[in-house]
Parts: C-alpha cells; structure tokens; sequence
C-alpha cells in the first residue's frame, strides 16, 4: 500500500497562540535515543506541532542523516522547529510505536534522503515522496509485539538515563553546598579573610584546569569505530577509531543553541568541534564540571563573533572563579568520584542496550525474525 494511506504525515493539533506549551527545539533531539534529551516549556506561536503518539523527525541535512527523531511520550501535546516531519496512524491498523521504530529503518531513511532538495547544507525532505512509497506492515497484533520487544531496550535506556540525572544532580547539590554556600566540612572552623575562606583565593579557572581546542574532523575524515567524536551538539556526532583525550572528559560545545553546554565523557573521545579539559591537564576534574553546570549562562554569554558567535577555550579558561584549597578539591573529588562511577556503569549499560535494539530493529522488520 502507498504511505500515506495508512499515515498522516503532519497531522492538526490544536495549539492557542500565547499558550504554554512543552518546547523541544532541534538541539535537544537525540541521535540515538528515543526520548529527547531536554523538554523546554513555551508560549505558543508558531512551529511544527505534536501529540503524545506521534513520532518526529529531522527533516533537514544533516540531523536527518544523523538520525535526529523521537517518539512523544509523556509530553502531551506541544511543539518545535519548523525542521520537524510529525507522523501518525490514520487508523487502528498502525501501532505507534511499530511506526515510531519503522520510521528508524534505513529504507523509509533513504527514501527521505534521496528527495532532499535545496541548497547544499541546508536541503529538506521532499513531502511529496510519502505519496510514492510503497510499505507492507505485519497485522496489528505483531507490530505490537514488535514494538513492545524493541521498547524493552529503550525504556531501560530511559531509567539509566533518569538515574544518571539524579546522580549528577546529588553531586551538583554537593558542589553548591561546599563552593556555593561554603558548608564544606570543617567551615565552622574557618575563618573567612577578604569574603573567603582563609587559603582560598579569587582566580581563573586556568589556574586548575586548562581547556584546549578539539581537532575538527570531517565525516568523510572518520574511520569506522567506538570512538566518539564530539563536536557542538549534545550527543557525539559519530564514532571514529582513534581519541585524541584521556578519560575522563569534559567537553563544551562551542557555538548554535548548545553553546556552552558541558557533558562529561567517561571514555576516551575524539574532541572535533569543542573545547575539552582531560584527565592529562586537569586533576580536578569532578569540580571543574560542577562548576561549568553551575556557571552554564556565564558560559554562554562567552559567545564572540558576529557571523557565527562561539565559545573559545582561551575564555573558558580565563572565568573568575573562588580557587578552594587543595584539601578541599581533593576531597570533593573524592566524595563524589562515586556517582561518576555509577554514571559510567550506567552509561556502558545504555551503550550495550542501543547496540542490541539496533541489531535487532531491521530483523524485526524485515521479518527475519518472528515474534
């Protein structure tokens, strides 16, 4: 049967203009996960909109070759770039879920590649291309049970991925209690000289940590492996078989909507696009990562440049900050060394569970496996 007669694509939602309404952007769309990373809320007034149920997907080069999409789930109704396709079932014939993982497949992929029309960069999907496909789903009681196997693997993601939030969280709520609100142990004791405590002293944060700036790298550039090569987004923008860090990592995206963004890699990495501090440079490295979280706007607004404004290492090591004593970083660091080693067992596991889902995705739906 033809695409679009089993599928909406675009579907109406109802939307009030000034409304608040759940927001995800383009940046927060993850590469590989079926949930997005971030889920803002906004007043309505225009974009792309959705319902719990839909799948969404990038339209646009790259993040559609990328693999930009995801599945609403507890988000109710909302909307987002103008760069999103929405799809839906007409009817009970089409499970949502066996849509969402369909729509993961490298032939509907290729399809929507190969109608991209545009300017080199900037070219987008050709709707009309839905009304030339050609599908053939299993009944309705096997695309459940297909969708239900595959989603065994992302909601485990999904709980590792809340887990490692509120490890991260605990960590931060530490930070700011001891660096913050100076409630570090021992302060009862200390005295405070100059509106610090006594052995600190104002800085940069050069004076313990140094970032440097990734190496760019091309897709074409990449040989195929495990490596992950990050550049601006949220996510690593693929894999190649060489680092050029030492785990652990910090990594801050240099310029668009994630300027300033800091993730912390567990693994060696492949530093494109970004400023990085490793574990060679930089000893302390858990507070150095507390304190970019907590200074994420400070971070942006390190921004320079006119055409495409961006956040350079020579700045980020140049940020003001209260250099603790020795004593106390080293403590901390040792406090909370801990959560990111239960982050880094649950991010291995993540690995492990999208390795699985993807294998068996194209099996499932192809029918080389039965359910």
């Amino acid at each position: 049967m033809k695409f679009l007669e089993c599928i909406t694509l675009n579907p109406k939602v109802s939307l009030e203009k000034g409304k608040i309404y759940s927001f995800i952007e383009m940046g927060n769309v993850s590469t590989n996960y079926r949930n997005p990373i971030a889920i803002e809320e906004k007043p309505f007034d225009s974009g792309v909109k959705f319902q719990d149920g839909d799948t969404v997907v990038a339209r646009i080069t790259p993040c559609l070759q990328n693999g930009k999409r995801f599945y609403c789930k507890d988000i109710g109704i909302g909307f987002g770039s103008t760069e999103f396709l929405v799809f839906r079932p007409k009817n009970e014939s089409v499970d949502n879920l066996y849509l969402y993982y369909f729509m993961k497949t490298d032939f509907i992929n290729q399809c929507m590649i190969n109608s991209m029309t545009g300017a080199t960069g900037r070219q987008r999907v050709n709707n009309e291309i839905f009304k030339s496909i050609e599908i053939e789903f299993p009944n309705i009681d096997i695309q459940r049970k297909i969708g239900s196997i595959l989603s065994v693997y992302d909601d485990l993601i999904e709980n590792n991925q809340k887990q490692i939030k509120l490890l991260e969280e605990a960590a931060q709520r530490l930070y700011k209690e001891w660096f913050v609100d100076l409630r570090f142990p021992g302060y009862e004791n200390t005295k405070v000289v100059d509106g610090v405590p006594e052995g600190w002293k104002k800085g940069i944060l050069g004076d313990i940590a140094i970032f440097r700036r990734g190496k760019t790298i091309t897709k074409t550039q990449v040989h195929e492996g495990d490596v992950p090569v990050v550049a601006g987004g949220l996510e690593p923008a693929y894999y190649h078989n060489e680092a050029n860090t030492v785990a652990p990592v910090i990594t801050v995206s240099g310029s668009g909507a994630n300027a300033g963004f800091s993730r912390l890699y567990n693994v060696d990495v492949f530093a494109s696009d970004c400023s990085f501090a490793d574990s060679e440079t930089t000893p302390f490295l858990f507070f150095v990562y507390c304190f970019l979280i907590e200074n994420r706007a400070n971070l942006n607004a390190l921004q320079k440049g006119a055409a495409q404004p961006h956040v350079y290492a020579k700045d980020i090591n140049t940020m003001e900050l209260t250099v603790p004593t020795d004593d106390k970083l080293e403590a901390f660091c040792k406090f909370v060394f801990s959560y990111f080693e239960k982050i880094k067992v649950l991010q291995k596991q993540i690995q492990i569970s999208s390795q699985a889902r993807d294998r068996l995705l194209p099996k499932f739906i192809n029918g080389e496996l039965e359910v």
